[in-house]
């Protein structure tokens, strides 16, 4: 576990596989923290350099306050980056880091080389859908959304198993500050037409199940790069990197040696 100091934010990162292997970045969702891609990092091939780290407000980062901007949630991963020294990245986003992947894929093409886009789209829901959320975290906090997150998030058969706890209570350990934070900077982006100018290899990934960023919303945002490849997971729902570890892990070592990254 390492921390970047930045002027305005603490970043903590973590680094797994070959110091100087191809470098494959994950970006994971709202209310989650770095260990979300911890079955799938398992599942991959050895010989590449694995990068994960908690956006502003989440995990063992730094929580300023409230609001956030895209722009700056995408510039935490740009300096971070920078700091790294990676270059010709592929970067793996899902949900919200799907939408900073978007963002630091048009911005930076000297640090990404390919994007994964998962359960994510280039506009994720309406401003008045935010703000009611937003409201409802200042008002009661995370936990009074819980249930209604895991419901969106999780399969009706993986809802009944006791792992759901776990979590259920990562969600609700996460600062109630960044929470909001996050949700304000999703509420203002819409990627559609940057996104549309992107020329790189793309995947979509989407769960069938999924009731925060359905397949449909996942299929046209990934339709916006010429020649992107889609996938579908069956059974899963927001999180197939948790419910599906074997089926993400197999269709992401595919899509990285399609493009010939190592």
């Amino acid at each position: 576990m390492k921390i970047l100091q930045l002027d305005d934010v603490a970043l903590h990162y973590r680094e797994d596989g070959t110091a100087d292997g191809p470098p494959v970045v994950f970006a994971n969702s709202l209310g989650t923290d770095l260990r979300l891609w911890d079955a799938v990092i398992g599942r991959l091939p050895q010989g590449y350099r694995y990068i994960r780290y908690d956006k502003r407000g989440h995990g063992l980062s730094s929580c300023p306050q409230a609001p956030y901007s895209m722009g700056a949630l995408v510039h935490d991963l740009e300096r971070l980056l920078d700091h790294l020294k990676v270059h010709d990245a592929v970067l793996v986003g899902l949900s919200i880091g799907g939408m900073i992947a978007q963002g630091l894929a048009v911005k930076r093409m000297d640090q990404i080389r390919a994007v994964v886009l998962s359960n994510t789209g280039a506009k994720i829901g309406t401003p008045e859908m935010w703000e009611t959320r937003i409201d409802g975290v200042r008002q009661g906090g995370i936990e009074a959304l819980a249930d209604a997150v895991m419901e969106r998030w999780f399969s009706k058969a993986f809802r009944a198993t006791p792992e759901l706890q776990l979590w259920r209570n990562m969600l609700v350990r996460q600062p109630d500050e960044g929470y909001i934070g996050c949700s304000a900077a999703i509420s203002g982006t819409d990627f559609f037409t940057p996104t549309t100018g992107l020329r790189l290899p793309a995947l979509g990934i989407a769960g069938s199940e999924d009731g925060s960023t359905p397949p449909d919303l996942v299929r046209e945002t990934i339709d916006l790069i010429p020649g992107s490849d889609f996938h579908l997971i069956r059974g899963a729902g927001h999180l197939p990197c948790v419910e599906a570890p074997d089926e993400f892990a197999q269709v992401l070592t595919g899509f990285l040696q399609k493009v010939g990254h190592g």
